[in-house]
């Protein structure tokens, strides 16, 4: 699915020797790395803050702890997507409200979100899914509406950008009021380990997260607030430091070779493609989702590992018929996307490495299953 050796044999030189340069100066927290990497990303994204730390389900919750909700508040987020964006609402003793998806770009449906709003909500947190940005800019006019906070899920999606309607544009993970991200190794910006951080604007929210994620300190011994022990090391953050500068350029051969698995599918009626963005890079693929129309999808995903093809079904089940986060109060008449997007999505492999052969092979083997099916 991810091609991570061959990645990392082209920047192999420069990984190594900043790797040694951190065994060798011992700073392995809060290192030079790290700041380095801190103040790269603020200006790559052109955000004021960017605060590192373990890992990006750590600085989802992190976030929401910046926040300041309250046990019993409630936030409203998608049914479609890792169960990390949930996990940590329910870890706080927060509401988790799900609502269903768009059909098109699989990210939160913006007439759900109006639907599910009541007295006792206090957040969205919309995911940019698979690495295409939410309708940020309608989900902007809902929070402002009822004085919500927008706290943007940008795991999937670093580098992407949104366009307003007036023609402004921002990157994903910079217009809410805090947002998160994760450095997983398989994500389009990732480590060789866990990484994440969080982003934002707000001077005040971003001194709080700061001292979250360092036990509550900002002086040594001395926890003005509760916190967690969650902090991006400086091996990572010197792979970070090697890669960021090829992020856009990563970002582009994710696009142009989701281009040519969209052509290669064009002409098959049950096979709906992605959306690729015309005029921005609103969608930067860290995945390449299918849906498939008229086809035993899981026979498919049998065909495909037969055939020495990797493939993915992200996701599977509902959030809302996980044991864990199962509630009476969902009504399955209300997630008539998710539960038909559960059915028939497929992932294929998608990373910087892929090559025309590699792709040829995997869409004919995919364009004949479903012809003889």
């Amino acid at each position: 699915m991810v091609d991570l050796q061959s990645q990392y044999a082209n920047i192999q030189d420069q990984i190594d020797s900043k790797i040694a340069e951190v065994l060798k100066s011992a700073a392995f927290i809060n290192g030079p790395e790290v700041h380095a990497f801190q103040t790269a990303l603020e200006n790559y994204l052109g955000v004021k803050h960017v605060i590192p730390c373990a890992n990006g389900t750590d600085a989802l919750q992190i976030a929401m702890m910046g926040l300041g909700l309250k046990p019993g508040d409630e936030v409203i987020t998608a049914d479609f997507t890792f169960a990390a964006t949930v996990e940590v609402i329910a870890l706080l003793q927060l509401t988790p409200v799900l609502v269903d998806v768009d059909p098109v770009d699989f990210n939160i449906s913006i007439e759900a979100l109006k639907k599910a709003i009541t007295p006792k909500t206090k957040a969205i947190v919309p995911v940019h899914l698979f690495g295409k940005a939410a309708n940020m800019e309608a989900i902007m006019e809902i929070a402002k509406e009822h004085n919500l906070f927008v706290i943007e899920d940008n795991a999937q999606a670093i580098g992407a950008t949104y366009t307003f309607k007036d023609g402004t544009k921002k990157k994903a993970g910079t217009i809410g009021h805090v947002s998160s991200t994760s450095f997983f190794p398989s994500k389009n910006l990732g480590c060789y380990g866990d990484g994440g951080a969080i982003f934002t604007d707000d001077d005040n929210l971003a001194h709080k997260i700061r001292g979250i994620v360092n036990h509550g300190m900002y002086v040594r011994y001395h926890h003005d607030v509760v916190g967690v022990n969650s902090r991006l090391d400086s091996i990572q953050a010197a792979v970070l430091n090697v890669k960021l500068p090829h992020l856009d350029a990563y970002n582009k051969a994710r696009q142009i070779a989701a281009e040519k698995y969209n052509l290669a599918f064009a002409n098959e009626k049950n096979i709906i493609t992605p959306v690729i963005c015309e005029d921005s890079d609103c969608h930067v693929f860290h995945q390449y989702t299918l849906k498939i129309l008229n086809t035993d999808r899981d026979a498919l995903v049998n065909h495909l590992n037969e055939k020495g093809i990797p493939c993915g079904v992200y996701y599977p089940i509902p959030l809302h018929s996980q044991k864990a986060y199962a509630d009476k109060k969902y009504d399955e008449a209300n997630f008539p996307v998710t539960n038909q997007l559960v059915k028939e999505v497929i992932s294929l492999p998608m990373h910087t490495e892929l090559e025309d052969d590699q792709i040829k092979y995997i869409t004919t083997t995919i364009l004949n299953f479903i012809n003889n099916s």
